[in-house]
């Protein structure tokens, strides 16, 4: 989450008009090599900025900017593609032009762009507060996103000059939520939304993953988001807070407990940070941020997008279509999944990410359904073919048109874990305990990447593992050479009988697509022309940490019994990839995730963001696969044409 989710990264067209100029200039450049400078003169000599002071139902004025087509008249009307934001709406001033709108297509295209700081940030009245809870039952003029957001739609169709009585929205990470959330009882102008990477509920979004923390994220980014903003201020951007080395794993690991935050670099001064070592369980405070059951009277066309690498929302989109798509029947509703990280579908040309290379750019499928599917609700422009779910199918590189997601074909089945780290689709038949052992060392966690990095990587989604699997304290399991394809499509299922010596643990599941040894199409010409040789590499595929006081409740934590076997069962978000045939399917298990999650002190305490020093200890832990202790790994099958 950061400013930049605010502009669509894209590049726009610097014209030159004038039979003169075009006989004494150079011809211009192509979209893909514009300037950040020219691409600001293009809008600053096609479009007019205003900026005005929006009032809401409470008196609370919201400031906004907007820009219109020049040749935008009476007879020739545009629709208003709006974004709420709380990463600021400048730059500010009627003189002061952004270096984007939105993609090239769209400025050209032309709409007209209205940007608002939400309430309570930069140059907009009021009180912020962090993912404000939705009022399902508003009385007189009490507000929430939805209201401030019809208000808002409500005096920029009768004021904006120009506009066609229509209205769309859209936004990225904390943006998409504010999409998300005007979308909920639509103002009738609203008619087409596209939340991206949305928010929905941030016990499992950005800022945890199954109650665990994800510490360098929410440190990093509240330090500087997160700081106070006693008065307005057009003061633009903001610095984030400087570590003092790239090492932050090292950073993190001399900061001691996350508590430490607050005394040794935070001194009171950030809010949310004390709410969120306040909540560690799922308690009021973050059932009432879950914006999912909301998602109701929604009338205008929804397109929610994601990214499959998304290392901070990708429970986010998945869980917003879902929520839509239950709630508001027979609305236009579309899920569109790409291999991309945060916001990848216009910061990036989506080729690859990490360590995986995806065959060609993806972003542009992306960017050429967005404009079509605006244009077509906001304009009358022709019906997009736009499938029910568009979905990149990882592994074999490739858009799938689907009328469901999950896909109905997709059975489910098991993968289980089996002696000398094998993975196979039998249940283990051993009738003597059997299990595999690791100690776990809070003092020496397992690193999530091995970039070095003040600020989360996104890369690390699509990383090869091989420097995770070598080490004592991941447990491996594999499959033989795969003989034919093995496509997984949905969500998954960790089902571990464990144990430990410790009183509470993490459990970190990950699934890796291992390439064999030589790649098919490598050869030595290939190796000569700097191609990098892949054979071997253990990618990433997807990951979830769950912390084991959670296994029963969210909301009431409790203790392990040392060495008692216990089930730990939770949900991994979905992926969509075909293991080819010759690959291996590789589960690897651990307990630690550093410091993309706070370590788990392994002695159970009330609230571990309190945790003391002297509470992390080392412990013993075992997964075991035995008939009466089958751990396993659900997954979804998607079978072949030809099964």
């Amino acid at each position: 989450m950061s400013p930049g989710t605010r502009i669509l990264a894209a590049l726009a067209l610097f014209s030159l008009s004038g039979a003169a100029v075009a006989q004494t200039q150079p011809t211009p450049k192509p979209p893909s090599e514009q300037s950040p400078e020219q691409r600001a003169a293009y809008l600053r000599s096609h479009y007019t900025k205003y900026e005005v002071r929006i009032p809401m139902r409470d008196g609370v004025k919201l400031f906004t900017s907007f820009y219109v087509p020049n040749d935008a008249s009476p007879s020739k009307r545009y629709p208003v593609l709006l974004q709420r934001t709380p990463y600021s709406a400048a730059p500010y001033g009627v003189d002061r032009y952004p270096k984007s709108l939105a993609t090239t297509a769209f400025e050209q295209d032309g709409f007209i762009f209205a940007v608002q700081d939400v309430r309570g940030r930069f140059l907009s009245e009021g009180e912020f507060v962090d993912v404000r809870p939705h009022r399902a039952s508003k009385r007189g003029k009490e507000v929430d996103e939805s209201s401030d957001t019809y208000d808002t739609i409500d005096w920029l169709v009768k004021h904006v000059p120009d506009n066609n009585g229509r209205v769309g929205m859209w936004g990225i990470s904390y943006p998409g939520f504010y999409a998300s959330a005007g979308a909920i009882d639509s103002h009738p102008a609203l008619k087409a939304v596209s939340p991206q990477a949305p928010i929905a509920d941030w016990f499992w979004d950005d800022m945890h993953r199954h109650g665990a923390l994800n510490l360098q994220l929410t440190f990093t980014f509240f330090s500087a988001f997160g700081k106070p903003r006693p008065t307005l201020t057009d003061v633009e951007g903001w610095e984030g807070f400087d570590l003092g080395t790239p090492d932050a794993y090292q950073f993190f690991l001399d900061l001691g407990p996350v508590a430490n935050a607050e005394t040794k670099h935070f001194r009171g001064d950030i809010a949310f940070w004390k709410d969120l070592l306040a909540h560690p369980n799922y308690d009021a405070f973050w059932q009432a941020r879950n914006l999912l059951p909301h998602l109701k009277n929604i009338k205008a066309a929804m397109l929610v997008v994601g990214g499959w690498y998304d290392a901070e929302d990708l429970y986010g989109p998945l869980r917003t279509y879902a929520a839509i798509e239950k709630q508001n029947p027979g609305i236009t509703n579309t899920l569109v999944m790409g291999p991309w990280p945060h916001g990848g579908w216009m910061r990036t040309d989506g080729t690859g990410l990490g360590d995986a290379d995806f065959g060609f750019p993806t972003s542009v499928t992306y960017q050429d359904l967005a404009l079509a599917f605006f244009k077509h609700h906001l304009k009358g422009g022709p019906a997009p073919t736009i499938p029910e779910a568009l979905v990149f199918e990882g592994g074999a590189n490739r858009w799938r048109h689907l009328d469901a997601w999950p896909p109905k074909a997709a059975k489910p089945t098991r993968l289980f874990f089996q002696p000398q780290g094998a993975l196979t689709f039998q249940a283990p038949t051993g009738k003597e305990a059997s299990f595999d052992e690791y100690v776990s060392d809070p003092a020496k966690p397992v690193p999530y990447t091995q970039a070095q990095s003040a600020n989360m990587t996104q890369g690390f989604m699509a990383e090869d593992q091989r420097f995770a699997s070598r080490r004592p304290d991941v447990v491996v399991y594999q499959t033989p050479p795969l003989e034919d394809d093995l496509t997984l499509a949905g969500p998954l299922e960790a089902e571990l009988w464990v144990s430990t010596t410790g009183s509470d643990a993490d459990w970190v599941v990950k699934l890796v697509d291992v390439n064999p040894g030589k790649l098919r199409g490598w050869t030595k010409e290939s190796a000569s022309s700097g191609e990098r040789d892949r054979g071997g590499q253990q990618t990433l595929v997807r990951a979830e940490p769950f912390r084991g006081r959670f296994r029963d409740s969210y909301l009431q934590p409790r203790p392990f019994t040392p060495n008692e076997v216990t089930k730990v069962r939770f949900v991994i978000n979905d992926v969509f990839h075909t293991f080819q045939r010759g690959h291996r399917l590789m589960v690897q298990v651990q307990s630690s995730w550093f410091p993309f999650i706070d370590r788990n002190p392994q002695t159970f305490v009330p609230n571990i963001p309190l945790a003391k020093e002297s509470d992390f200890v080392r412990a013993m832990h075992r997964i075991h696969h035995s008939a009466a202790h089958p751990s396993a790994l659900k997954v979804s099958v998607l079978p072949a044409l030809d099964d």
